[in-house]
């Protein structure tokens, strides 16, 4: 990694300071979370809360377990053969792995956009009208598809084009479409895993401003490599790292998680300090 320029990011973050967002109703609240895949932790002891209306964001370096723990979050993990998972993960309350929770149901009110836009070999209009459909929502499906696409500041450039191929689209576009995607369905959460790591800058800063357009009405977990973009989107950040076994498992661990001014400016852990000063990482 770069080194970073300190004051920039610390002048970034605290544009965005989230006084107030510490606060705010719990949407998850992880307790105590450890993931091993077949035997081997990726990460333990994780504990946090995240607030709604809020972006929160996961920072750390390759491996640390930032995108095992957005995962959990929508049980993705549920799809990975010898994932297991320890702890609490409670939403709104209601223990996520309980007995009597349907994991489709939590996919839907838990959106879930990835690092690479994955649009299907669909229509545009057939991309965004995938979820609904298959989940029974059919009524009134044209002003959903435009309601989604409006909502992923999309609309406006493929109005005219809703039959052709999702595949035709830019980058930036195919990604603003698999939120446009995930917003079909209503959801309450949407999880962003690494959301403009392909895409170029001018597409990148499009999905930002989104992002502060969607935490209005959604609450907005990401998972960044970048810190420049957590300074300027998040108001909540979590800092994990890594720790090495002597027989070199790595083992991914929360450090710190605080207001996104306080991580970049006066981070209460040195470990904070020194990754998002670039010391190491």
């Amino acid at each position: 990694m770069t080194m970073i320029d300190h004051a920039a990011l610390a002048q970034i973050a605290q544009h965005h300071d989230a006084e107030g967002f510490a606060s705010r109703e719990a949407v998850f609240e992880v307790k105590d979370l450890a993931v091993a895949y077949s035997g081997n932790v990726a990460i333990r002891d994780v504990s946090l809360d995240v607030r709604k209306n809020s972006i929160t964001a996961f920072i750390g370096p390759s491996g640390c377990g930032k995108s095992t723990l957005i995962r959990c979050f929508n049980r993705m993990n549920d799809l990975v053969p010898g994932a297991t998972v320890g702890g609490d993960v409670l939403y709104h309350g209601k223990d996520l792995y309980g007995e009597d929770v349907d994991p489709v149901e939590v996919r839907r009110r838990i959106g879930m956009v990835f690092q690479k836009p994955n649009p299907f070999p669909k229509s545009i209009y057939d991309n965004v009208a995938f979820g609904p459909r298959v989940l029974g929502m059919k009524d009134g499906l044209d002003a959903r598809v435009e309601g989604a696409l409006q909502r992923a500041a999309l609309w406006d450039e493929v109005r005219d084009r809703l039959k052709e191929s999702a595949l035709s689209l830019s980058g930036g576009q195919q990604q603003r479409l698999c939120i446009a995607r995930a917003l079909a369905v209503e959801p309450d959460v949407i999880l962003m895993d690494e959301p403009a790591s392909a895409l170029d800058p001018i597409s990148t800063t499009r999905i930002e401003d989104l992002m502060h357009e969607l935490k209005r009405d959604y609450t907005i977990v990401i998972v960044t490599h970048n810190m420049q973009q957590a300074a300027r989107v998040a108001d909540m950040t979590a800092f994990f790292s890594v720790e090495v076994a002597d027989d070199g498992r790595r083992t991914g661990v929360l450090i710190e998680y605080d207001v996104t001014s306080k991580i970049f400016t006066t981070p209460a852990d040195k470990r904070t300090e020194d990754y998002v000063t670039g010391r190491f990482g």
